[in-house]
């Protein structure tokens, strides 16, 4: 029998105390972990985190988050303090083995209140969301591309309208609908606001007011998978968040004045309703008076928007807003011109570039209800639901529409249509489950989610028809609605129920901690009613999405990649041998690729991707017969890169280009052309810079929007000319007021939107904001 080694002995001895006595140290030592929130709900990230009278220190992370490990079982004294905020203690309490978990809200100090109010602004670099994904995913986890307009960025650049606020974005275009909505063009795809807090909305006829929005998400490429065919187009989706109530009392009042007798007026009010802060309610207002920079042409708006947050519990939270928005004005009119006119642009036109041929009593009246609850239950440290209702309603009472038919530079017939009254009423109703959990050492980020969508909706008005036929070069009068309503014909028509049930679920992937895929499928069934002797029908669409993230440096910077999808609902054809084709849902496919970067610091945000989306069966028609085979590729690179290099300058710039053509179609002459309203090379930049000594408070800033020429009609004849319109800002800001001066067009660009109207020539608006 052979014996051990003394030597060898005595070191397996050692050896074994030694780890026995980690296990037993590791068995008895406990976890801390926690979230930390301002007093505004936001994660509160750099946050210093003691546990007093020991060696425990740490900062919170971006997302409010901290952790101590290996800490021994006792009662400890957690300290928590940032800049502006009271230091606040609490006891924990560190048993063995165990996680003790405490959530902490930082209080604004009473000293620093009113500094706090003003300087607690989000960075213009931020693209936190609940949105995007539906999930907590930062932008570099996320591989789909998205900007986001901060209202920091709307409030230097004194923004009020959304038509230039989304031009923040990289190529997005506004346009102003005939019908007097508001719409983007991106990606060679337009689309309205169709989303609200991630819900659907509409602007089609009503517009957006700019006073209850807190920013502007601007998802790219087809978004069918999560928010379905109602909400997205093939280009991507537009979704505004509103402001919400938060903890510390505060009140602001701004004022706008400027050409053209522009008056606006808004107040946000925020207020706890209870000394426990557990009731939250804000309520924004804002009045708009504006005249047009045509002889003729005005716009009046009153926006109403209450909102109230309930705290039923620790881990149930409800929310509630409502928005009523009134809306009295005249519309863009609609320029075609006729095949044998000669005309290429409208800058060919002999007409002065702000006269109007249509009076402003020709006017529209419409309102737009919205209402929003959502019910928000944590299940489990990491499950959630969200149940979320929600109501919107657009109303017309009467909208004049003008249209102008030119049949050479000089001639023009006037047309002039009625519409309304018109309702189209959205009800949703979602429930979304989110969580995470682990399969071994694989981590999952879950979603899970239905929504139920009713539409319904009722239309009258009357045929436009032709008034007169002018020279404009001699003397001629606007036209009046008397006239109008003298040959008009009103008409009612049925408008079809649409209902809709959907269902998605989206996984993502953390097979490490840099390396994920992201898998997504959601399932749409569509059902339209039938309305007079029009059948109504039935068709389910399947929309997938899959994406990939490799973050080459940890939450810094990514290459991503993606397959998403889109889909339009489409009713069966009657073939001119009565024969019936039932359709496919019209599907759109993207593929992407690209890199995104974010610094530690955020001094500096990023992206650049190329992307090719294609439609493969659209319908065309050959000799009378439907046929599904019509095909549109469009391909382009969005690039965008923010930046605040060092204290007081900020960078907002982007760069898009997008080849968007028609493969085949009904009409082969216009194959291989280019798709109408779809400019090839947009630019956006925009820069200020705020003084940081001897003249602190003052600010300069400017910046400019390049739209490339774009093609009214699919045989490329006719064109909207390019353009380039300079702006610049000066402001003088204190914390709690802020003056400031924007000059909009300063060089006196003349150009035209899609539609052919001319647009605003240089002007100025001057704003005066006020704090409580």
């Amino acid at each position: 029998m052979k014996y051990f080694n003394p030597k060898t002995l005595r070191f397996l001895l050692t050896i074994s105390f030694v780890f026995s006595f980690l296990i037993v140290s590791a068995q008895q030592n406990g976890k801390i972990k926690g979230t930390i929130t301002t007093s505004d709900g936001e994660l509160a990230a750099g946050v210093n985190v003691i546990l007093k009278n020991s060696k425990y220190w740490t900062v919170s992370d971006e997302n409010g988050n901290f952790e101590f490990n290996r800490v021994k079982p006792n009662t400890y004294t957690l300290q928590v303090s940032l800049t502006g905020y009271e230091t606040s203690e609490s006891e924990v309490i560190v048993a063995e083995s165990e996680t003790s978990t405490i959530n902490l809200q930082l209080k604004v100090s009473d000293k620093e209140l009113k500094e706090v109010v003003v300087n607690s602004k989000k960075s213009i670099l931020s693209k936190k969301t609940d949105y995007v994904a539906r999930m907590p995913l930062t932008n570099i986890e996320n591989p789909q591309v998205y900007s986001v307009i901060q209202k920091e960025l709307l409030l230097q650049q004194i923004s009020v309208d959304i038509k230039g606020a989304v031009m923040n974005a990289p190529g997005v275009v506004s346009i102003s609908y005939p019908s007097g909505g508001v719409g983007m063009i991106f990606r060679g795809f337009s689309i309205g606001v169709n989303a609200r807090n991630g819900m659907e909305t509409v602007s089609g006829r009503s517009s957006v007011d700019l006073g209850n929005v807190e920013r502007i998400e601007i998802l790219k490429g087809p978004s069918g998978t999560l928010f379905g065919s109602s909400v997205s187009s093939f280009g991507g989706v537009v979704n505004l968040v509103t402001k919400k109530p938060f903890e510390t009392p505060a009140a602001e009042v701004s004022y706008t004045t400027g050409s053209y007798n522009l008056n606006r007026l808004t107040v946000d009010v925020n207020t706890p309703l209870n000394q426990e802060k557990t009731v939250l309610f804000r309520i924004n207002m804002g009045v708009h008076r504006e005249k047009s920079f045509l002889d003729y042409g005005f716009n009046n708006t009153l926006l109403f928007a209450p909102s109230l947050t309930y705290k039923a519990s620790e881990k149930l939270t409800f929310n509630f807003d409502a928005e009523l928005y009134n809306v009295n004005n005249t519309r863009r009119t609609y320029n075609t011109y006729d095949a044998n006119s000669g005309i290429t642009n409208p800058s060919q036109l002999r007409i002065d570039y702000k006269k109007s041929m249509f009076h402003d009593d020709n006017d529209a009246k419409s309102t737009a209800t919205k209402f929003f609850g959502q019910a928000e239950y944590q299940i489990s440290e990491n499950w959630k639901s969200t149940t979320v209702f929600s109501f919107v309603g657009e109303d017309v009472e009467r909208s004049y529409q003008s249209y102008a038919v030119w049949s050479s530079p000089t001639q023009v017939a006037r047309r002039v249509g009625l519409w309304g009254p018109i309702f189209n009423n959205y009800t949703n109703i979602q429930e979304n489950i989110n969580g995470q959990f682990s399969t071994g050492s694989i981590k999952h980020k879950f979603l899970a989610g239905v929504n139920y969508r009713l539409y319904t909706s009722n239309f009258s008005g009357g045929s436009t028809f032709t008034l007169d036929n002018i020279d404009i070069t001699t003397p001629f009068a606007p036209i009046r609605r008397k006239a109008v309503d003298a040959g008009l014909n009103l008409t009612t028509s049925a408008v079809a129920d649409q209902k809709t049930i959907s269902a998605y679920a989206c996984d993502v992937v953390n097979f490490t901690d840099k390396f994920s895929a992201m898998l997504s499928l959601r399932l749409d069934n569509f059902e339209r009613a039938k309305v007079g002797t029009v059948e109504g029908y039935s068709q389910t669409a399947l929309s997938p999405k899959f994406g990939l993230v490799y973050e080459i440096v940890k939450s810094q910077v990514s290459v991503f990649a993606n397959y998403m999808n889109g889909f339009q609902n489409m009713a069966p054809v009657t073939q001119p041998d009565q024969t019936l084709l039932v359709l496919d849902p019209i599907y759109a496919v993207q593929y992407e690729g690209g890199l995104k970067a974010e610094t530690s610091n955020k001094k500096l945000s990023g992206s650049i991707s190329y992307y090719n989306i294609t439609i493969d069966n659209a319908t065309r028609v050959d000799a009378g017969y439907t046929i599904q085979d019509g095909k549109q590729v469009s391909k382009g690179v969005d690039f965008e890169l923010m930046a605040t290099p060092f204290n007081g300058l900020s960078i907002v710039s982007g760069y898009a280009y997008n080849d968007n053509r028609i493969v085949r179609a009904s009409d082969p002459t216009i194959e291989g052309k280019k798709a109408t309203s779809s400019p090839e090379n947009v630019v956006n930049f925009w820069t200020t810079y705020t003084f940081q000594n001897k003249l602190k408070g003052l600010g300069i800033g400017a910046g400019a929007n390049y739209i490339d020429k774009n093609y009214f009609t699919a045989n490329n004849l006719v064109y909207m000319p390019s353009y380039t319109v300079y702006n610049a800002t000066v402001y003088y800001e204190k914390p709690t007021w802020r003056l400031g001066l924007k000059f909009n067009n300063i060089t006196n660009e003349k150009y035209w939107d899609f539609w052919g109207s001319s647009m605003a020539p240089a002007n100025l608006l001057a704003n005066l904001t006020i704090k409580f």
